[in-house]
């Protein structure tokens, strides 16, 4: 994995949240370890920094980024879903700071052995963890056509999702679906668009890739449990900081936010969602549908 990983939001997380020199910290999806890096480097010897990955790649890319700082750092391979398991099991009560980034990264997009991109004729796989057993392609090929509409339009927020469907059954009957090209053009069969169609800035099969890849990682639950999990973690005046990508994403993390708010559990940092700046998002197009929620434990 050779493409180079830049952090969204990370000075703009460093201004928003003051750890203290002996804190601990949850960086829930450590990455490449950009965002740890900057923040811990604020932290001293005392302080721990636990970094939980889906992706065992990159829980060895952020071993790499973080062994010179000068606090301890525990990465593990573990959905955030297990985020009170992993910290009981090493001693760790409460946290300062439970931060998730819920974005995919350029080299996870860009690895063939993920079968995420339809920019390039990959497996048809979207497994982030690969020890989950059920790949996209068992879903599209498997999964009843009205079951599959409902993915698509629950996941993917498509309104076509009951054309798209009928097109991918009637494909996979002729032959299974197993690679991100064939299923991309089956898509844009079913929209009546063409791959390089400049009309539109979202390519057609955005939407059913992003409700495939929701479906197969369980990206919603685990992020459900995570958010329950958070206010019984954090110290007084700990933080939560969420960087979601999509509408049902962020609308978890803000119906979250405000009922603990309402019961005195949650103050709320970011009144509205801070996004990135027209600079960050020229350096980096990834960030462009970023959006940062931050909470503070009462």
């Amino acid at each position: 994995m050779t493409v180079e990983h830049i952090p969204v939001l990370a000075r703009t997380l460093a201004e928003r949240i003051e750890l203290p020199p002996d804190g601990v910290m949850v960086d829930a999806t450590v990455g490449h370890g950009g965002h740890s890096l900057l923040l811990g480097t604020a932290l001293g010897p005392a302080a721990v920094i636990v970094g939980m990955d889906i992706d065992q790649n990159a829980v060895q890319r952020a071993h790499a980024t973080l062994k010179a700082l000068a606090c301890k750092v525990i990465l593990l391979h573990s959905n955030f879903s297990q985020i009170r398991e992993q910290l009981q099991s090493r001693g760790i009560e409460k946290v300062d700071l439970i931060l998730a980034d819920l974005g995919l990264c350029s080299a996870q997009l860009a690895d063939a052995g993920f079968g995420l991109s339809f920019q390039a004729n990959m497996a048809l796989d979207m497994r982030i963890d690969k020890r989950l057993k059920r790949t996209a392609a068992d879903i599209v090929n498997e999964t009843a056509e009205e079951s599959l509409a409902d993915l698509i339009y629950e996941f993917g927020q498509d309104r076509a999702s009951r054309r798209i469907a009928r097109f991918i059954v009637q494909e996979r009957q002729a032959e299974p679906i197993t690679t991100t090209g064939r299923l991309a053009e089956i898509v844009c069969r079913a929209l009546r668009r063409k791959r390089g169609n400049r009309r539109s800035r979202m390519h057609p099969a955005t939407r059913t890739f992003q409700a495939l890849r929701i479906a197969v990682n369980d990206e919603l639950e685990n992020l459900k449990i995570l958010l329950t999990s958070a206010p019984g973690l954090l110290n007084k005046n700990g933080y939560a900081a969420i960087i979601s990508y999509h509408s049902l994403e962020d609308g978890l993390v803000k119906r979250d936010f405000i009922q603990n708010a309402k019961a005195g559990i949650y103050k709320i940092v970011t009144k509205k969602p801070i996004v990135p700046t027209r600079e960050e998002i020229e350096e980096n197009r990834r960030a462009r549908s970023a959006k940062l929620r931050i909470a503070q434990r009462q």
